[in-house]
Formats: C-alpha cells, sequence, structure tokens
C-alpha cells in the first residue's frame, strides 16, 4: 500500500510543484526594482529560469510531458543557452491562469502535433540565453568590470583578467533585477554540449520510484469522488433518471445531472460512486443517430469515391485527363476504421469551486484549452480561476479535449466548497472518445507504355477533424489536415513527382466525433500511397525502391531517408529463408521519415523480425530520446495495423475494453533499429512522424511474403495476428 500523508491544499499544489505536476508562482509582479518570485521565494530570472540559493536551476516547461520526452528536451534547450550546471536543473509547469495573468509570457501551452519543441524551441532558447546575460551582467556589476570581460559556463560566472567566479545561486537575486536585453544571439547548433546529446530523462526517476504524481492521484483535504454516465450515442440526451433509487447506498452524498447528456454520481470513494452509478436507473434519448451503424457508414463514404464534388488539396497537370489516356490504369480502393486513444490513465480532472475562485487539477495537453473550460463551466472571469497541469498517464491527441475539465467543473459547482474528483471508468473512456477518423481512399494511376507514373489521383472519402473541433482553421470549407502526406508543401508533402496528380477529399461526416489521434492523417494516407506505390511498381515490373527513386528526383530529404533504411535493411541482397522486406517513406509534422520491415508469415501468423526507421527531424536535440520515441511510434502504429478497430451499432462504440481492444505484447515487438539524421536548416517534429511508416512497409512485406495484397485495417479481420 503507499502511503499518503495528510495534507492541506497548499501543501499539495506546492509538493505537485516540487514533484513536476504543477505550480503556483508567488507571482510578484516587478515595479522597479522589486523581483518576480517562485513560490518558494527563489528570483525569477526571465520567465523561463529561477535560480536558488543553492545553485539549483529550476526550468520552466509550458507545454505537457505525457511520455513523449518533450520536458527534458525543452530543458536541455534552456540549459544549453543558460550554460548552467546539468546535474543541478529541475523542472516545474507555470499555470495557465499566470500565462494569461502575465499576458502569455510563456506563450503556447499547447502539446500536439508533435510541435512541443519545434515551436517553441526559438523563444525557449532565448529565455536561457537571456537568462545567462542578466546573470554574466549582474556579476560585472559586482566586480565593476566589463561584461564582455566575463563568461559563463555550468552555473558559474568568470571574470577573465582576475580569475574571480562567483555561481549562479549568488548572483541570482541581483540579476533577478537587471533589465532584460533586448538583442540575444543563439549558439550554432554545432556547438552544443547539453542540446543535441542523449541525456537522461528528467522525468524517470519519480516514474520508477513512484514518486510522480498524476491526475488519477491527485487527493485533497475533504474530497469526494464523482463517477459519471454520459448517453452512450453521441448527441443524445438525458431523458430521466431516478436518484432516489440511489442516495441509501454505501457512500453516496449526491445525483447530479451533467451537461444535457450526463448524470453523475458523488460518493465518498469512487467505487461506492460507480456502484451507485451502476444501479441508478437512466432513460437516455438516444435520438436519431442510434440507426447509425458501422455498415451505414461505411456505404456512406463508398459514395464518396465517386462524388462529383470534392476539395482540392493538391493539383497539378491534368490527372482526369491524362488517367483516360494512360498505356496501363491501375485503381485500388482502401479504407481505415475508427481508432481510440485508449490511453492508460482514463480521463479525470479534480475540481474546486466557490463562488469566489474555481481551481482544476487535471492532465492536459492544452492547458489554456482546459483554463477557458473551467472559466465557461464555472462562470467565474479568469483572475478567479486556475489550473495546476499534472503529469499525463498518456495522451495521444486525447487530453488536448478538455470535456472532462467542463464536466468535473459542473459537478463541483453544483457541491460548493468540496473538492470533487471525476474518474472516467474505462468503459466511459472508450465510448466517449474523439477517434481516429475513419476515411476510404481510391487510387488511380495511369502508367505509359514504359511502365512510368504519368498521373495519379488519389480520392480521399471521409472526416474533417477540423470541421468538428477547429473550424475556424478551415480554408473555404476544406480541411487542409486531411492531405497530410500528399500536399505540395509544407510540414507533411508528398515525396514523388508525378506529372499529372489530384488529390481531392470528399468530405463525410457521421456523428462520431474524429480527434487528433497520434500521428493523425498522415497514418492513412502512408498506407493509401505507399501500398498503392508497391502495387504500382509490381504492375510496371520493377523494384519498389528503383520505382520510387525515379519519381523522388525533386525530393532529396525523402529520398535520404528511403535510401537508409533500404541500405540498412539489405535491399537488394538476399533476406533471410522464409523472410520477406517492404518499404514505406512519407512526411509528416516536417520530418522526413522511412521504414523497411522484414516479416514471415506462418499461416495466420505474422512474425515482425526488424524494422529499420529513419528520421530526418533537421535537428536531434535528444538523440536517445528520438530513438525510443521511433520504438514506441512503432508499437502505437503496429497495435493499429493489427487490432485498432472501432465498430458502431445501434449509433454506439462496440468496444468498451481491452478486451475488445487489444494491442500488441512485448514479446511481439520487432527488433528496432534507428537511424537519426538530422540535416539541419528546419525543426522537425519526433513523437508522431514515424508511425506512419512502419504499417504500410509490413503490409508491402506481408504481400511479399503471401501474394495477397490487404488493403484494410486492422489485420486481425483477415484472419491475422502477431506472433
Amino acid at each position: 500500500m503507499n502511503y499518503i500523508p495528510k495534507m492541506n491544499r497548499r501543501f499539495f499544489v506546492a509538493t505537485s510543484a516540487a514533484l513536476g505536476g504543477g505550480l503556483a508562482l508567488g507571482i510578484d509582479l516587478p515595479l522597479g526594482p522589486r523581483v518576480v518570485r517562485a513560490a518558494d521565494g527563489s528570483p525569477e530570472i526571465g520567465v523561463w529560469v529561477v535560480v536558488r540559493p543553492d545553485d539549483t536551476v529550476v526550468i520552466r516547461i509550458a507545454r505537457s510531458e505525457m511520455g513523449q520526452g518533450t520536458l527534458t528536451g525543452l530543458a536541455q534547450l534552456v540549459a544549453e543557452e543558460l550554460e548552467c550546471d546539468w546535474s543541478k536543473v529541475v523542472t516545474e509547469y507555470p499555470t495557465p491562469g499566470q500565462n494569461v495573468a502575465r499576458k502569455r509570457a510563456w506563450g503556447d501551452f499547447g502539446t500536439g502535433g508533435s510541435r512541443g519543441i519545434r515551436e517553441s524551441q526559438d523563444y525557449v532558447r532565448k529565455g536561457g540565453a537571456t537568462a545567462r546575460m542578466m546573470l554574466v551582467q549582474a556579476a560585472a556589476n559586482e566586480w565593476k568590470a566589463p561584461a564582455s570581460e566575463c563568461s559563463a559556463a555550468n552555473s558559474v560566472v568568470t571574470h577573465g583578467p582576475s580569475g574571480r567566479k562567483l555561481s549562479y545561486g549568488k548572483l541570482a537575486e541581483a540579476a533577478a533585477k537587471i533589465e532584460p536585453p533586448k538583442d540575444v544571439m543563439l549558439k550554432d547548433p554545432k556547438s552544443w554540449k547539453i542540446a543535441g546529446k542523449g541525456l537522461k530523462r528528467l522525468d524517470t526517476a519519480d516514474k520508477v520510484n513512484g514518486k510522480m504524481v498524476y491526475g488519477i492521484d491527485v487527493k485533497l483535504p475533504g474530497m469526494l469522488n464523482a463517477a459519471i454516465k454520459d448517453c452512450p450515442v453521441f448527441g443524445g440526451k438525458v431523458k430521466s433518471f431516478d436518484a432516489a433509487k440511489v442516495t441509501g447506498m454505501d457512500g453516496v452524498k449526491k445525483v447530479v445531472q451533467v451537461g444535457d447528456s450526463a448524470v453523475a454520481v458523488v460518493a465518498d470513494t469512487w467505487w461506492h460512486a460507480k456502484s451507485a452509478l451502476d444501479a441508478l436507473p437512466i432513460v437516455f434519448d438516444m435520438g436519431d443517430n442510434a440507426k447509425v451503424t458501422s455498415a451505414s457508414i461505411a456505404a456512406w463514404l463508398k459514395e464518396g469515391l465517386d462524388a462529383d464534388q470534392a476539395f482540392v488539396g493538391n493539383q497539378n497537370g491534368d490527372a482526369k485527363n491524362a488517367l483516360a489516356k494512360a498505356a496501363k490504369k491501375v485503381t485500388a480502393d482502401y479504407g481505415y476504421p475508427y481508432q481510440n486513444h485508449a490511453c492508460m490513465e482514463p480521463m479525470n480532472a479534480t475540481a474546486l469551486y466557490t463562488p469566489e475562485k474555481c481551481e482544476v487539477w487535471c492532465g492536459t495537453q492544452n492547458g489554456e484549452g482546459a483554463f477557458a473550460a473551467a472559466m465557461e463551466a464555472s462562470g467565474l472571469p479568469a483572475d478567479k480561476v486556475e489550473v495546476y497541469k499534472i503529469m499525463l498517464g498518456g495522451g495521444f491527441g486525447r487530453r488536448g479535449r478538455s470535456d472532462y475539465v467542463t464536466q468535473a467543473v459542473s459537478i463541483a459547482k453544483q457541491m460548493p466548497g468540496t473538492p470533487v474528483k471525476l474518474l472516467w471508468s474505462r468503459e466511459e473512456d472508450m465510448q466517449h472518445c474523439t477517434y481516429h477518423p475513419v476515411t476510404q481512399c481510391r487510387l488511380s494511376a495511369g502508367l505509359d507504355d514504359k511502365g512510368n507514373l504519368d498521373a495519379l489521383h488519389v480520392r480521399i472519402s471521409g472526416q474533417s477533424i477540423l470541421t468538428a473541433i477547429f473550424p475556424a482553421r478551415l480554408v473555404n470549407g476544406m480541411d487542409p489536415a486531411t492531405f497530410q502526406g500528399l500536399a505540395k508543401t509544407g510540414e507533411a508533402a508528398i515525396g514523388y513527382t508525378v506529372p499529372n496528380l489530384l488529390v481531392d477529399h470528399a468530405m463525410r461526416n457521421p456523428h462520431v466525433p474524429p480527434g487528433f489521434w497520434r500521428g493523425v492523417n498522415v497514418n492513412q494516407n502512408a498506407i493509401y500511397l505507399e501500398c498503392f506505390m508497391d502495387e504500382l511498381a509490381k504492375e510496371a515490373g520493377v523494384d519498389a525502391v528503383e520505382f520510387r527513386r525515379k519519381l523522388m528526383a525533386n525530393h532529396p530529404k525523402h529520398l535520404g531517408v528511403l535510401n537508409a533504411v533500404a541500405e540498412r535493411i539489405g535491399w537488394g541482397k538476399p533476406a533471410p529463408a522464409g523472410v520477406f522486406r517492404g518499404i514505406a517513406q512519407h512526411m509528416g509534422y516536417g520530418s522526413y521519415v522511412a521504414a523497411a520491415a522484414e516479416v514471415s508469415v506462418d499461416g495466420n501468423k505474422v512474425k515482425i523480425h526488424r524494422i529499420v526507421g529513419a528520421t530526418d527531424p533537421g535537428y536531434a536535440v535528444n538523440p536517445a530520446q528520438i530513438e525510443r520515441q521511433m520504438s514506441g511510434s512503432f508499437v502505437y502504429g503496429l497495435s493499429a495495423l493489427f487490432y485498432g478497430e472501432c465498430t458502431v451499432k445501434d449509433g454506439q462504440i462496440e468496444q468498451t475494453n481491452f478486451d475488445t481492444y487489444d494491442s500488441m505484447r512485448i514479446a511481439q515487438m520487432p527488433k528496432v533499429e534507428s537511424i537519426i539524421m538530422p540535416s539541419g536548416g528546419f525543426w522537425g517534429g519526433v513523437g508522431e512522424p514515424t508511425i506512419c511508416v512502419a504499417p504500410p512497409a509490413v503490409l508491402n512485406a506481408i504481400f511479399a511474403a503471401t501474394g495477397k495484397r490487404l488493403r484494410s485495417i486492422p489485420l486481425k479481420n483477415h484472419g491475422l495476428t502477431i506472433a
């Protein structure tokens, strides 16, 4: 049993801050020489750095850590420019409320799209450099010497001519009073000493020894627990419920309606709340969506493959005319299902509401989104609301949405002055996700009389995530995110030059809500394109790699990662007996990625012996962490390939737990060889891009082994499983 000490709310918040789970800063905004201080009284040197008297360097992290390593990578970037002693670095989260109060001093709190490092690297590095310059200036002032004669290294400022030294801890108070410099120069990455190195993660030890606090671990004095049941059909509503049936059950404190569609039971323990909820008579009005099934959705999407109207995402030449005149036409239809994020930690949030203050403790990928949700649900202004970010037990895009925060605050508002922890059951979590969008795709290609690809039409039919979540980001009704990996330019551009190309989208939005799911649209688009490229290579009678290379002359970075995995896997050389190879390349989140797989097939068992993955993310902040992210992404991608599918019956998601939504096991994990080849000049993502190339590489290898082309997933529906 874990010992949990008695604590008041102030002690809990401070303790959580020390564990990296959130921080309530003792904000004392500077007026003249006054110093902005952290909760422990240590001075702030710029918004990103706090230095304690014992030389401990506290680095603020605005993005969320959910296992991807962002916390360590961002700390490395700040520490690199700060020239501090890495062994004395700790981290803490500023809060969204403080960010609002300080005019977004820490910038974006969102963590998704593999943007945690790449879209904040510039300003966090400048934050470290700014703090270093302030510390150096403080030392120069102390010595009455020019700052140009002073240098910083390993948390010590040295005066060159005299050799005098002062530690950061001794300089911090004076440095915090100095006006931050306006012009800050950043280091050339070639000179990095902390960034660019495979350093150990800062959060691992506390996760291993049990000190780490997740949202599910939060305990506050007098806290009650809530279990919730939402209408199992999206769009449905609560018709009635009979609270009297459960009010006398053990521990039950209150039964409340939450919004239009949910009912919650609040009790002394979560199990008492869940038991009462299971016994509570609830009648839902399921609405017309109760008629929807996977079959009806599939039929609707299939109509979209032939629809006259579609949004054009990428086009050059005249693909339709070229297809009509092609010496040989090849067509294939593919499909990709709904998939669940299935975070290990179900959605949860703890809320404390009074008419004067609303506080929320939760794991979130979108701190400011959670803050906005708490404001709206509480009805209180920004200066009376706060959200304390806690470590995430998995996110994958799901915790970018704040519906569970809205629910927690709505419940707490009906019990003012009492902290309430809302925890979804696994079944609630599985049936009320925002799912990887369902799509179908028809690819039509025209080959000339020499087997060259002259025309390609990629028609996608299916859901638009932006329509559901960020409609303001649509471009004249079109969802640009649908074309990830197939776009003309940008962070997810296609890697082939085709004389006549058309990529379009027949939008079809069923009632099941789509959401950002680790890798999002590059996942299915890579399967569609890269498996079809293999089909075309076979039709042309050309080796799969050579067929691709002919189309990639104008795409050197795509070609670079393709060549890297082909060489490492031994493409063109005999594979071991009974082993077959497949390959794929793609671009997503600003990074160029490729994979080559070796598999064998014995009946219905697929043994994945080896996967070689390559990535060019521009810059590699922590190469060791990139290797781990590549391996982890392959787990996610291969689990989806073989097992990941959410089906709809009577308008409801049928999969309610891990017995019906499976994932690969440790023993099934192939050997992974990572090739990290940062070419510089740009910042690409790491956590998501490589997911997309593992499935098509394995699918192409399965075809090589069996001669059977599988164009829909999961492979369990084709009778295949991982050996």
